[in-house]
């Protein structure tokens, strides 16, 4: 029996931590079930490999002309994403590199979304730009099933909260959005709401939601905290950043073709909201996220000693590559 040897890739987007599997670099492709087997075990926080992550992102080749490559996002529970903003960052560097190119596109679940080197965010901080998009508003996009409303735009949900105003968007992966003040950002709120919107057993979301609370820190400047469907609580969600921009600029008095500063527990972003003049593109909006690409070292593995469950993932050995220190410092200089 040929034994199918694995590199597993640590990398984050403002410390939104994955794995990357290169489904093309094996000498047979894994199942679906594998997969999603895999990231469950090497995602775990405890025992999981190199302190975990919030999931695994799948390359393979794209299924039709065009893009230099597909992702695929499958988070830390095994369920599969639809998108994931840091994590394109992280591909769009990874597919760069291996094909020497600096701008191209990648194929994700719904689009194929345009992704480039971009201005460093700071010296020796690799940093990439996408597009994320499509973009809707649709209740049948997001899985929204509140009052039998087509959208939901700036306002209450009795059952969630008798304060707090929402506005939904799918990204294209859905989002419920809240701007609020400091105190309500650091509370239980998000947690109390994104948990019971993500337990399976409610009428608004029954497939569940990306909830982000978001406090304006000054004009163009934002701090987005977000309880990830899937996952729980991460350091940064790219999506969650680029669907708060939008709703920023709609309903918050920001504006179109403004670079916005966006911090999260992680880092920061910097983000574009473009209004479509472009008939090509797939909605009426679309965001451009810049940031961080850190690579923070590789280990390879087995597939046999991925599925014992004997096997200690702690103890496997990592090749560092000395980039994190650089992002702490510019963390740090924030």
């Amino acid at each position: 029996m040929i034994q199918v040897e694995i590199s597993l890739t640590k990398v984050h987007g403002s410390d939104n931590e994955f794995f990357i599997l290169d489904q093309t670099k094996l000498s047979r492709k894994l199942t679906d079930s594998e997969i999603k087997a895999i990231t469950k075990r090497v995602s775990d926080r405890d025992n999981g490999l190199w302190q975990g992550a919030d999931g695994v992102l799948v390359v393979d080749e794209p299924t039709h002309s065009g893009p230099l490559g597909m992702m695929r996002v499958i988070n830390a529970d095994g369920s599969e994403a639809s998108m994931c903003g840091n994590g394109i960052r992280t591909i769009a560097r990874y597919l760069g590199q291996e094909h020497r190119q600096l701008n191209f596109k990648i194929q994700t679940m719904y689009a194929d979304l345009l992704v480039e080197q971009a201005t460093p965010l700071a010296p020796s901080i690799q940093t990439f730009q996408a597009e994320i998009s499509p973009i809707s508003f649709a209740a049948k996009d997001l899985g929204l099933h509140w009052q039998d409303l087509p959208e939901l735009h700036h306002q209450k949900i009795s059952v969630l909260s008798d304060q707090l105003i929402f506005t939904a968007v799918a990204v294209p992966n859905p989002h419920l959005i809240s701007f609020v003040d400091h105190e309500t950002l650091t509370g239980p709120e998000l947690g109390r709401i994104a948990s019971y919107l993500n337990n399976g057993d409610n009428p608004i979301f029954p497939d569940g939601v990306n909830v982000s609370f978001v406090e304006v820190l000054a004009a163009n400047h934002l701090f987005v905290r977000t309880y990830e469907r899937g996952v729980g609580y991460t350091n940064a969600c790219g999506t969650g950043m680029s669907a708060s921009s939008l709703v920023y600029v709609l309903e918050q008095g920001g504006h179109f073709e403004q670079e916005l500063n966006v911090q999260n527990p992680g880092g920061m972003v910097k983000t574009i909201v473009h209004e479509n003049t472009d008939t090509e593109r797939h909605s009426l909006y679309w965001v451009s996220l810049v940031g961080n690409a850190t690579f923070l070292g590789a280990a390879m593995l087995t597939l046999e000693q991925l599925n014992d469950p004997d096997f200690d993932l702690t103890q496997v050995h990592f090749e560092e590559t000395g980039e994190q220190e650089k992002y702490r410092q510019f963390i740090a200089s924030l």
